[in-house]
């Protein structure tokens, strides 16, 4: 399989400068993201040695973590027998893999860069779940980053090019149209990278085989281990953790998304999923959007944790669980998104890219829902971001509708943090008075 480019390598040659000394690295995502790659890869790169121990298979480097922490030095001797590696003093790395499965490892990251000989990098996922921290004390020694599938731009690098990603900022930051020529060519880019998705795997089954049906085939295999992770969890819950994860489409088509549990378990309460949902967050599968209940710059205070929308990390797993319930074909969607005719069923997977580069971008996802000045009827928002503060609503359009008046209503009550708006849309960027359209590619701007 190919090695791609990714961002988080910034991410990591800035730890390893500044904060090595003194933080291992916990690298958290969802499985098939690429976290082992790109660590190994950077670790290749920047080091004189490395030592890779997956706690997922290797019971006797767990064994060593659980015995020898009092014994830094023969633990030291072991590791480089067991793994046939030298390591070398402020030059070489020890990485740990899933490291979920072996907490040991994870609460010895005290000691062992207190120690001060190697550098150490941790990466798993559901690192923070109830089941694996109960019994350890979590150091203070990490510094944690999360890692996501591709966005636009690793896809694009992944391609060959290095120039497109370049052209979207620069006209986003002069609030220029690119012109049709060059949209049109983008947005059939795009539409393809919504198909496939940012898993590396199924980016590198394009890239060989230039067939969506083994892309397919790539992402419902990533699907079914999601789906098994989710039932085979320990925790109480795990049967409905396993049946939301597979609800999120049908939940994501109707025309009110929010999460509902009698849609998922006929007769269930929000409480009976508090242990399945934050599985899921734990898991990196499906990105939370929470509701606002008074939208202000300090948003993160004003949040209703039991209403909230639930986005599937990467929109290619969303087409694809989508397709096996029958919600959508590819051919159409894609047809369909180019020329700015999504149906709302279509426009789900339009607003799920939206929350994902949203995320990707580091943005907490929130939405709002409000009252209209001098009215009882209830607005929506897509999207509200805080920033500087103001807040910047976003409203998401599949279609090529003009209209946005939940919006106008939005930026009328809230006048006071709102400056400008954005409408996500499949057409060029235009300004209108303080409502930027801007062409989905764009997102990854804000």
């Amino acid at each position: 399989m190919r090695v791609f480019k990714r961002k988080i390598w910034e991410r990591l040659a800035e730890w390893k400068r500044d904060f090595s000394r003194d933080y291992a690295l916990l690298i958290e995502g969802a499985r098939r993201v690429g976290k082992t790659t790109a660590v190994r890869e950077f670790a290749a790169a920047n080091y004189r040695s490395y030592i890779l121990i997956d706690f997922s298979k290797d019971r006797e480097s767990m064994k060593l973590f659980r015995d020898c922490m009092n014994d830094l030095d023969g633990l030291f001797l072991r590791l480089q027998s067991a793994y046939g590696t030298e390591l070398y003093v402020r030059d070489s790395l020890i990485i740990m893999d899933e490291v979920q499965f072996c907490p040991q490892a994870r609460q010895a990251i005290k000691h062992l860069v207190a120690d001060g000989r190697y550098d150490y990098i941790e990466t798993g996922s559901l690192i923070s779940v109830k089941r694996n921290v109960r019994q350890i004390l979590i150091p203070s020694e990490e510094m944690a980053v999360e890692m996501f599938p591709m966005d636009f731009e690793e896809y694009l690098w992944a391609k060959g090019d290095t120039v497109t990603a370049g052209l979207i900022r620069e006209c986003f930051r002069k609030k220029q149209p690119l012109g049709q020529a060059a949209h049109r060519k983008i947005m059939g880019e795009y539409a393809e990278y919504m198909l496939v998705g940012g898993m590396p795997q199924a980016v590198d089954a394009l890239l060989e085989y230039n067939s969506f049906s083994r892309v397919e085939k790539v992402k419902r295999g990533i699907l079914d281990l999601y789906v098994k992770d989710a039932a085979k969890t320990e925790e109480s819950g795990s049967l409905l953790a396993s049946m939301t994860l597979q609800n999120v489409p049908s939940m994501l088509s109707k025309h009110e998304k929010r999460f509902m549990p009698s849609a998922v378990r006929r007769g269930s309460r929000i409480r009976d999923f508090r242990t399945s949902i934050a599985w899921l967050a734990g898991s990196k599968t499906v990105n939370i959007c929470y509701r606002s209940t008074d939208p202000s710059p300090a948003l993160g205070l004003n949040l209703d944790e039991d209403v909230f929308k639930l986005y599937m990390a990467d929109t290619g797993l969303l087409f694809t669980a989508a397709f096996r319930a029958n919600i959508g074909d590819a051919d159409e969607i894609c047809s369909a998104m180019l020329k700015g005719k999504l149906s709302i069923n279509e426009g789900m997977f339009f607003e799920n890219q939206a929350a994902q580069e949203l995320k990707a971008s580091g943005h907490d996802l929130v939405y709002g829902r409000f009252y209209a000045e001098g009215t009882s009827r209830v607005q929506e928002i897509d999207f509200i971001l805080a920033y500087a503060g103001r807040l910047i609503p976003i409203e998401v359009k599949s279609s090529v509708s003009g209209k946005h008046v939940s919006l106008d209503r939005f930026m009328e009550k809230y006048r006071k943090w709102v400056k400008e708006a954005y409408v996500i849309h499949t057409k060029d960027l235009r300004v209108d008075g303080n409502v930027v359209y801007i062409p989905i590619y764009m997102t990854m701007c804000l």
